[in-house]
């Protein structure tokens, strides 16, 4: 990984290196002739697909876990598909291999990109977290998040829920919770660095939830008294003046990038924000 900062004001986290060294470790062929690293299924599995033989699968296992590592830091754009894939290396299939190989196509043809990030002089830490509903097999939810300090995005997040949910709103309450202990450290973190936190922005695009945030129990009726009471933590928080949260339309949504596999105009558009690709010094 090499932090360039030659671009004034840009930090390119690039990874280049060790795409290309994924690519060529790999025992498939790869044609490097997609553009998405998923399609509209990424989430689904087919219970007739075939297991993966025992040395197929450990392949499997160790090329997720090279796209955590690489995920996490240099290429959050195919966070959505590792998260996903990250809860199959116990029992994979042909289908879930099929995944792989359509992400590592995508990392081939996508293999020069580098990402930017950079801080404008707000002093504001900017949150996108949402979440898709019943999304998994499980009928478990999918929580997504980024976080921003201008352009770019420094942090992001996609993990299913570990709990069953009952509705859109409460999938939202436990995405939050989910997020809102890194979303507290980071902006410690930055405190403890020197610098002053203006802001912390959380943006949400589901009204129903925010109000709960808001307001707590004083907004839960008969379809949400069952809410934990972890829950409305957040609410302290905002009181606290610890976050503020506003109204973001779904269209603006980053981190509902990292809650679904969207394979339209929307994927590019938030790629490129997610990545701040337009500063870039290096593209494929």
């Amino acid at each position: 990984m090499i932090l360039d900062f030659s671009i004034p004001g840009i930090l390119q986290v690039d990874m280049t290196p060790y795409v290309k060294s994924m690519i060529e470790e790999f025992p498939d062929k790869l044609s490097g002739k997609t553009k998405i690293p998923w399609n509209e299924n990424l989430f689904k599995v087919d219970p007739n697909s075939k297991h993966l033989e025992t040395k197929q699968a450990k392949v499997f296992h160790t090329f997720v876990m090279k796209g955590m590592f690489l995920c996490k830091r240099g290429r959050q754009d195919i966070q959505p598909a590792i998260a996903f894939m990250a809860t199959r290396v116990t029992e994979p299939n042909e289908g879930d291999w099929k995944k792989l190989v359509k992400m590592m196509n995508y990392l081939k043809a996508t293999k020069n990109d580098v990402p930017c990030i950079s801080a404008d002089d707000t002093g504001t830490i900017q949150w996108h977290v949402d979440a898709a509903f019943a999304v998994h097999k499980d009928m478990k939810s999918h929580t997504g998040a980024t976080m921003t300090l201008g352009s770019g995005t420094i942090c992001s997040i996609s993990t299913k829920q570990k709990v069953n949910t009952r509705s859109s709103t409460e999938a939202e309450l436990v995405g939050f919770d989910d997020v809102v202990s890194k979303i507290l450290w980071s902006k410690l973190f930055i405190e403890a660095q020197g610098f002053e936190v203006k802001a912390n922005i959380v943006y949400r695009d589901n009204t129903s939830s925010m109000r709960l945030e808001e307001n707590g129990k004083a907004s839960s009726g008969k379809r949400t008294r069952h809410f934990h009471i972890k829950f409305f933590y957040i609410t302290d928080l905002i009181n606290r003046n610890e976050i503020q949260i506003k109204y973001c339309p779904t269209e603006d949504m980053i981190a509902d990038y990292m809650t679904k596999p969207f394979v339209d105009v929307k994927f590019e558009h938030f790629r490129k924000l997610i990545m701040n690709l337009s500063n870039t010094a290096i593209t494929s």
